[in-house]
């Protein structure tokens, strides 16, 4: 593989992980588990594959920073994160993503979640 191709995954890898640091402690959590599983997963996909991995997440990445500096912006407002899956969009999807699709919003979602983390920058009194 290229070392072009390789310095821009790890980039990529880098700033997601970091624009994950505005998420909530409990959804930060799930997403970088996430990341490092999806991109170990694709780490020996085919150059076309790679290509549209790539785009899908540098696309999440700036959608990401733009929802992280509008949070930032409305710091009075609870922080809103997120976006709409378009059904094309979804239908376009292999059976596997769809399993995975569901198993992270109903990891999302949970009451209790399986993570047990709190918020460094708050005390507990």
């Amino acid at each position: 593989m290229p070392a072009a191709h390789v310095s821009r995954v790890r980039a990529l890898y880098r700033r997601i992980l970091q624009l994950h640091r505005a998420l909530p402690p409990d959804l930060k959590a799930l997403g970088d588990q996430y990341v490092k599983d999806e991109f170990r997963r694709h780490k020996t996909v085919g150059a076309a594959e790679a290509q549209r991995f790539l785009q899908e997440w540098e696309a999440y990445a700036a959608v990401l920073w733009q929802q992280a500096n509008e949070n930032r912006q409305n710091s009075t407002e609870k922080a809103c994160f997120g976006a709409v899956l378009p059904e094309e969009k979804l239908n376009d999807f292999r059976d596997e993503q769809i399993g995975q699709l569901k198993e992270l919003m109903q990891e999302a979602t949970k009451p209790n979640r399986q993570f047990s983390i709190t918020d460094p920058r708050k005390p507990k009194f």
